[in-house]
């Protein structure tokens, strides 16, 4: 699936979900709901290389700045955590998601990541892209039980990468948070 294309659906589901689109936290969250029911639209195989497309762009953003952004606004974030956080940045749209991934710290100017800095409700991650994803396979007509198989069929090949990116450092060592996060840090170290 053609990237702008897939960046079009999450976008449409964005816009389904109105003002609520940027919490996970929500009791009713409204976007992943909205997200199956743009998906539900096409083609089981369509759906199938968004859920390709969803590994890749996840992917990009395996990377230690970003997990330790991750790990400072979360008070904490191990590997389920961070794959988490990648599937929610997802559903904050394109822009937030590239700037996040190219300049972690760009996260402290979400409204967002500001109240959960207070201690207020709020929330980025989300547990998995893949149940909408599976949810419109189904809908659209395709069988529950061949969803996995069929995303695993299609993404063969493709190399992982074993290791996130970029640099890493101690994220609870507050000096080199500063350092490389510095609004991040400014909202979240005391």
């Amino acid at each position: 699936m053609d990237i702008n294309e897939w960046w079009g659906l999450v976008g449409r589901a964005r816009e389904a979900a109105g003002d609520r689109a940027d919490d996970r936290d929500l009791p009713d969250d409204p976007l992943p709901g909205a997200l199956t029911d743009a998906l539900a639209a096409l083609e089981p195989a369509q759906i199938v290389d968004f859920a390709v497309t969803a590994y890749e762009v996840t992917a990009s953003a395996y990377r230690w700045p970003l997990w330790n952004a991750a790990y400072l606004i979360e008070g904490g974030c191990g590997d389920d955590g961070f794959m988490d956080f990648r599937d929610g940045l997802v559903l904050l749209g394109r822009e937030a998601f590239t700037r996040a991934v190219a300049h972690p710290d760009s996260l402290a100017g979400l409204p967002l990541v500001v109240r959960m800095s207070r201690g207020e409700s709020g929330w980025i991650g989300y547990e998995s892209l893949d149940g909408p994803v599976k949810e419109a396979y189904v809908r659209a007509g395709g069988a529950a039980d061949g969803f996995h198989a069929a995303v695993e069929a299609a993404d063969r090949g493709r190399i992982r990468a074993g290791e996130p990116g970029g640099e890493n450092w101690d994220p609870e060592d507050a000096d080199a948070t500063r350092l490389h996060l510095p609004r991040l840090a400014a909202l979240f170290q005391a």
